[in-house]
């Protein structure tokens, strides 16, 4: 047996795959690999988010979503992105010397049809933090705008698996009909 069947054989899940049981996802880094999520994930379409790191996001998503040009859009999907920080560390001069930031994106998700209807709805959050050398700014810059780019990444890939989850869900058929 595969080592995945070994493990799911100790965990007693094996049988699942017999009631209609797939998994949303099992590639590399979190994606979504469902047949059935990754045809309606290509539906969807972001809208315009605003500011540099809300283009990352946008970015991001489109990646992951993989817009297929077969596939016509019926969905949108409306994002706010929002950045807090909280100062975790301080020197003895009184200077920070390290920052947490908390991402959050907000999303809607609405169909394309007039007027558009609202599906789901939610926040994503991620935490990250970074350290302040002493004496250099642009190691300290650096850093921030490389732990931007994590929480932008991470926030990307809760937010489609999400939506995986919302679509798929939507588009299963009745398990009750016959």
């Amino acid at each position: 047996t595969t080592p995945r069947r070994a493990v799911l054989s100790t965990l007693g899940l094996l049988p699942l795959g017999a009631c209609g049981f797939r998994p949303l996802y099992g590639g590399g880094e979190g994606s979504v690999t469902s047949p059935s999520a990754l045809t309606e994930l290509a539906k969807v379409r972001v809208a315009l988010i605003t500011e540099r790191n809300g283009q990352l996001l946008r970015r991001a998503l489109e990646q992951r979503l993989r817009p297929q040009p077969g596939i016509p859009a019926v969905y949108e999907l409306r994002c706010g992105l929002a950045f807090g920080q909280d100062i975790q560390g301080f020197r003895r001069d009184g200077i920070p010397s390290r920052v947490r930031t908390t991402a959050t994106a907000n999303w809607f998700l609405f169909t394309l049809g007039a007027p558009p209807t609202s599906i789901a709805s939610g926040a994503e959050r991620s935490f990250d933090a970074y350290n302040i050398p002493e004496n250099q700014f642009f190691a300290a810059d650096a850093s921030r705008e490389a732990m931007e780019r994590r929480l932008v990444e991470l926030l990307a890939d809760d937010l489609v698996r999400r939506l995986a989850i919302v679509l798929t869900s939507r588009t299963a058929p009745d398990a009750t009909r016959s």
